[in-house]
């Protein structure tokens, strides 16, 4: 056996390890209107993906105001580290010419997005043992490196780490409204009884959610850490529909850079919710009994299916 060609071989064989783990880091960012880190990635394959598109969206003081979340039909918001959060929008009827600022991803969202059709999910990347958890995931990942030529580019808006966007066009996700039925959305009229509510707000350990219900607009006004929540391209945040659903919330075995524990909030099983729509709060119960089933919402009065008002849709993981 000729030992400078096993050498050689094992040289090039790490240095593509390193090369897939730099492209896929957490915090990844890249170049001012180009692909990531001045590369052209190539496209992952052809036709089209779908039916649905989950990306995950920076959410601390400096990302904000955010592009393209008040297209998203549902926002999900979770705990990260050191009591922080992160959003994830997700997109079945209609997609952003541009969204971010994207991030990682973390375990909960594996879980999470499970009771989709095989959702495409773009992300920033993960901490490096997440990533084979990632890949085995019944979805489409595509983080920068791995998405077409051009999909992701960085924003001359706001500093690295909080400038990486996306083109969700370049991505061929196909929407198809019917997949929100498996998040447990489905709309119709208002259900009876609920009780008249103006405000709820959700905290988390570092980050607080408010909601105030405008009978003018016909929908709950989004507040983030005591500031009235925009985008830079759509104006004002508003929900038709809040989902405030009561989880466990524990430690993963996985953490950040700095060796803070990452939060994993189970969306597996059953619990109380309440419900926010057309000024009014709801007694609600989940229910999801495997990882590969969806989440059915039923009212604590009658047990009947909740509806959900028609327009964008809410759901934070509070601790129970």
């Amino acid at each position: 056996m000729d030992i400078r060609r096993v050498r050689v071989t094992r040289v090039r064989r790490a240095a593509i390890v390193a090369a897939v783990l730099a492209a896929t880091a957490a915090g990844c960012t890249v170049g001012d209107g180009h692909p990531p880190d001045g590369h052209s990635a190539s496209p992952t394959g052809g036709g089209s993906r779908g039916p649905v598109l989950a990306v995950k969206i920076d959410n601390v003081g400096p990302a904000r105001p955010q592009t393209g979340i008040g297209r998203a039909d549902i926002i999900y918001a979770e705990q990260v580290e050191s009591g922080l959060s992160r959003l994830m929008a997700v997109y079945a009827t209609k997609l952003p010419p541009v969204v971010g600022p994207v991030r990682s991803a973390r375990e909960t969202d594996l879980e999470l997005l499970r009771q989709f059709d095989r959702p495409t999910l773009a992300f920033s990347g993960a901490q490096s043992k997440l990533l084979p958890l990632i890949a085995e995931a019944p979805l489409d990942a595509v983080p920068p490196g791995k998405a077409p030529a051009a999909a992701y580019f960085r924003g001359s808006d706001k500093p690295a780490p909080h400038n990486l966007y996306l083109r969700p066009a370049k991505l061929g996700v196909t929407p198809q409204a019917g997949a929100l039925a498996a998040a447990g959305v489905t709309f119709g009229a208002r259900p009876a009884g609920g009780q008249a509510k103006n405000a709820l707000t959700v905290r988390f350990p570092a980050a607080r959610f408010t909601f105030n219900w405008s009978a003018q607009s016909g929908s709950w006004q989004v507040s983030m850490d005591g500031t009235r929540a925009r985008t830079t391209d759509g104006g004002m945040l508003n929900a038709a529909t809040v989902v405030v659903q009561y989880v466990d919330v524990r430690s993963s075995r996985f953490h950040d850079r700095s060796g803070n524990t990452s939060p994993f909030s189970d969306t597996v099983g059953v619990g109380k919710a309440t419900v926010l729509r057309d000024g009014r709060a709801y007694d609600v119960r989940w229910e999801r009994r495997s990882a590969a089933d969806g989440t059915r919402f039923t009212t604590a009065a009658d047990g009947r299916r909740m509806t959900f008002a028609r327009g964008q849709v809410w759901v934070l993981f509070a601790e129970r």
